[in-house]
């Protein structure tokens, strides 16, 4: 893990979503180990539960439980920040089974375009009248090497990741000039508790031999440095990035 920056989260609320495992909690622990306060959603309770009892941070560490694609929740999530957010981490996420279209079945499409892009719209559309109104603020998204290319990931997954990457550019030159700042970082394989299993034998045969060229998974905690810079300051000149953590995937 790359070092904390001392104090660089001081006094700022910052909300996190998929909180409760893999890149979530490591991007939680280390605003929180920064002095930042968290407002941490999943939608586990018990990993929830689990983590403001490791981080034992008191008032600095909230948890709302829940599905960020639906309307209740994020507006708990809204009202347990308060009044002030100076920045949204949308990291929860989830696969789908790498199914290519002919094999795709309409809960999975529905449930994996909800979480990954509704989600995150939906918080982003919350957070963003604050940060207009404070005249500054950061998004951070978290897309994946499959919203830059086709052989990642299944159908479902790969478009909503597309989406993500949209949202995230739409937002930055929307809301730039009312000092939110928005970007994405691109990762690669993540040894995260997402589940990916292979449902296809198809995509097996054909995505199979070009996985090979992803190389090796990163850590969360890697994902979480490049996340924590571009919600910081150290980055006040970024906007509209797509920030590829993949091992160099992306250049190939």
């Amino acid at each position: 893990m790359s070092s904390t920056v001392p104090g660089r989260f001081e006094g700022r609320t910052v909300i996190v979503t998929g909180a409760g495992s893999g890149i979530g909690r490591a991007t939680t622990e280390r605003i929180v180990a920064e002095g930042g306060r968290v407002i941490a959603s999943d939608v586990a309770a018990d990993r929830l539960e689990a983590l403001a009892s490791e981080l034992a941070v008191g008032d600095r560490l909230v948890t709302v439980a829940g599905d960020v694609s639906e309307q209740f929740v994020v507006d708990a999530i809204v009202a347990a920040a308060g009044s002030t957010i100076d920045g949204l981490a949308n990291v929860a996420g989830i696969m789908d089974g790498f199914l290519p279209v002919g094999e795709l079945d309409d809960a999975t499409w529905d449930r994996v375009l909800r979480v990954n892009v509704t989600g995150p719209m939906k918080l982003s559309r919350a957070v963003v009248p604050l940060m207009v109104g404070a005249g500054a603020g950061a998004i951070v998204n978290v897309a994946s090497e499959a919203g830059l290319r086709g052989s990642a990931a299944g159908t479902a997954y790969t478009t909503s990741k597309h989406a993500v990457i949209g949202l995230t550019k739409s937002t930055a030159v929307l809301y730039g000039p009312s000092g939110i700042r928005t970007n994405a970082v691109a990762p690669g394989g993540v040894n995260t508790g997402i589940e990916a299993p292979m449902k296809s034998e198809f995509a097996a045969q054909r995505l199979g031999p070009l996985f090979a060229a992803a190389g090796a998974p990163a850590e969360a905690t890697q994902l979480a440095a490049a996340i924590t810079w571009l919600l910081s300051e150290d980055s006040s000149n970024v906007n509209g990035a797509i920030l590829a953590s993949d091992g160099g995937w992306s250049a190939l």
